[in-house]
């Protein structure tokens, strides 16, 4: 195999790779055919290290080492499990670890690089992979969607990265309780509630006390339950002393709380999360960041079951055109008979237009992500 070092002006955002990429360690990153679609993508490539196996073909390439072929390529669903995992074990060691602010800047670029490098799968992952411990799987899945709000304002790259680690460690003052809590269906008691009010505070404590100094990442901890009206906890801050990190932190954790399945209840619709969060903005949410998060999520969320004007069902796997006609892959026929494989349709085409949002119950069929995403998505 032949390899190159290659940079960013080698990769055309909008057309296929003509060559398989390897990132500095030899890991295959993306396969020859890849359809680069952003400048965040090319980003987090440039992170990694960028060699391509041109073979005979070396035109237009810098001078670089070489780089053995691994036997597989990597996996946006795995490496989002990966961080889950490490999460839960690090902030329940949190006072015995060595080195906590290291790790979970480790942990968040991991996460960050696997977010920019499919959005679509990450996004997916929040809906169509709840199988994992709630209390991480919650706050990887806030940090998911907190990054591409982020991007989509042009954060700087620091800051995003500081904001995806604030993300994650949100909840490090509840996440062992967390799992009773979200099981129990009578009323909290009065030291459950006690536990929920001072979780922010308490967090940051417990941050403090790991070695976190960073003043900006504790502070969207913080801050992230306060509300514009001042209905908020801990400080009932209002809108102008609440920073616009913490903001974003907080709209991220209430859709993915309001999608998240309980043993006691159905998980919301994510169409109906999203109303419910829109009816919420009027006091409690910035307009402006409810408008972005609309934009960026759609009106359909990626992993949102449909049933279609074809009477076919699907689930909803890209962004269309408009934030009400995202692409799906059918996953039924119009008689209910599962497809022999996922057929991708657009929505803003007539007889292919969404007709309901169905809960996962109402789908009787068995697939995984990597049946809608191909290899990056594989468990």
């Amino acid at each position: 195999m032949s390899t190159r070092r290659i940079g960013m002006s080698d990769i055309v955002i909008g057309q296929a790779l003509p060559w398989d990429v390897y990132g500095s360690d030899g890991s295959l990153l993306l396969r020859k055919g890849f359809i680069v679609t952003g400048p965040h993508q090319v980003l987090a490539l440039v992170e990694r290290g960028l060699f391509a196996d041109t073979g005979k073909s070396e035109a237009g390439l810098r001078d670089g080492k070489t780089a053995e072929k691994p036997s597989e390529a990597p996996s946006v669903v795995r490496t989002i499990n990966t961080v889950r995992t490490e999460l839960r074990r690090l902030v329940y060691n949190l006072a015995t670890e060595a080195d906590v602010a290291a790790q979970l800047i480790s942990l968040t670029k991991k996460m960050g690089a696997a977010v920019f490098m499919a959005p679509d799968v990450a996004l997916g992952c929040i809906l169509l992979n709840q199988d994992d411990n709630y209390g991480p799987r919650h706050s990887v899945d806030t940090a998911v969607v907190s990054l591409l709000i982020a991007r989509t304002l042009k954060k700087p790259a620091d800051e995003m990265l500081l904001l995806g680690a604030a993300a994650m460690t949100m909840n490090v003052a509840m996440l062992r309780q967390q799992e009773k809590l979200q099981e129990k269906s009578e009323t909290l008691s009065a030291s459950e509630q006690q536990l929920i009010s001072e979780h922010p505070e308490t967090g940051v404590r417990m941050l403090r006390a790991a070695g976190i100094d960073n003043e900006d990442w504790l502070s969207w901890v913080l801050h992230h339950h306060e509300n514009e009206d001042g209905s908020g906890y801990p400080a009932k801050k209002t809108s102008a002393d609440i920073p616009q990190n913490a903001k974003i932190i907080s709209l991220a954790d209430r859709y993915c709380a309001r999608v998240c399945a309980r043993s006691y209840r159905k998980s919301m619709l994510p169409n109906a999360a999203l109303r419910d969060i829109l009816v919420e903005g009027k006091s409690k949410i910035d307009p402006m960041l409810v408008t972005v998060f609309i934009k960026e999520l759609g009106t359909y969320p990626i992993g949102t079951f449909v049933k279609l004007e074809s009477g076919e069902t699907a689930v909803v796997t890209g962004k269309g055109t408009t934030t009400t006609t995202p692409f799906v892959h059918a996953l039924l026929g119009p008689r209910g008979t599962p497809l022999s494989m996922p057929l991708r349709r657009d929505t803003q085409k007539p007889l292919m237009g969404i007709r309901e949002v169905l809960h996962r119950d109402q789908v009787p069929v068995k697939f995984t992500m990597r049946h809608l995403w191909g290899e990056i998505a594989r468990l």
